[in-house]
């Protein structure tokens, strides 16, 4: 466990880091501090590839989502969860996600920006798993804290969160031996890498970025560490295309599906919001 903190450490400290044209910081599978333009919608949707490993199968899960920028310090998330687990795609669940910035440090090519969020969820599916993830997985809710510093072509970003998970709909009730809380921690870090010079908002980015995840369950000790890659295009500065990989490093706890493939797409409209 040492070895994989070490590295964790590491990773953040002399990783790299990414930016798209505007100087806005964009990560795969966590959220910086920096939010969406006001007045805007994004629609986005994830799939997500996970190899079972207690059947041998493709779990796939999408999440549909619906994003706006309020203002430019607070955005809304609307998601929806479906899943095959159930020998089907069928519909799980829904979440509400709200993030609001509340420091900003601005100056030429760098920045240093701290958000809160929150998240409420309701699902529908089995409790599977002991690893809680209101993102998909569990009725319940997450509040959490990010700090986002951009330099440049280089950004690093430390999220830490709290959650809760309840039992789900439709008489899937929350395990009586398993714990309920858990403390997520996580350190995303990439780079651009194209273009090498910037002359119109048309260009087409490429950013690449590393991802260290991590949850402590308070209740019995358990905990694990994921690592992601990710490769990141944005193309005209409003069409986001995200195609990650994300492994189990280390684990004491159950989890039936840890390592995957994440393939977003995501697209911004400007200036919709009255």
């Amino acid at each position: 466990m040492k070895y994989f903190i070490r590295r964790f450490l590491l990773a953040g400290f002399l990783g790299m880091g990414i930016t798209n044209a505007e100087g806005q910081e964009l990560f795969v599978y966590t959220e910086p501090a920096s939010n969406m333009p006001a007045k805007s919608v994004g629609i986005r949707m994830s799939n997500w590839l996970m190899q079972d490993n207690t059947s041998n199968s493709i779990n796939y899960h999408l999440i549909p989502e619906v994003m706006i920028g309020v203002t430019k310090n607070l955005m809304l998330h609307v998601e929806g969860f479906s899943s095959n687990r159930d020998k089907g795609l069928s519909v799980e669940g829904a979440a509400l996600y709200a993030k609001y910035r509340f420091f900003s440090k601005d100056k030429v090519n760098r920045h240093l920006r701290m958000a809160a969020f929150a998240r409420i969820a309701i699902n529908n599916s089995t409790i599977h798993e002991e690893e809680i993830e209101t993102n998909g997985h569990n009725s319940g809710y997450e509040l959490g804290l990010i700090a986002t510093q951009l330099l440049h072509k280089q950004a690093i970003s430390a999220t830490v969160s709290y959650e809760q998970a309840y039992g789900n709909a439709a008489g899937n009730e929350f395990p009586t031996f398993q714990a309920n809380r858990a403390i997520n921690y996580a350190l995303s870090t990439g780079r651009l890498l194209l273009p090498k010079t910037y002359t119109d908002y048309g260009q087409t980015n490429l950013n690449v970025m590393v991802e260290m995840l991590g949850q402590y369950l308070p209740g019995n000790g358990k905990s694990f560490m994921d690592l992601a890659a990710s490769v990141q295009f944005i193309f005209n500065s409003q069409t986001r295309v995200d195609v990650g990989y994300k492994r189990e490093l280390y684990t004491n706890m159950f989890r039936t599906a840890p390592n995957g493939v994440l393939v977003r797409v995501e697209h911004l409209l400007f200036n919709v919001v009255k």
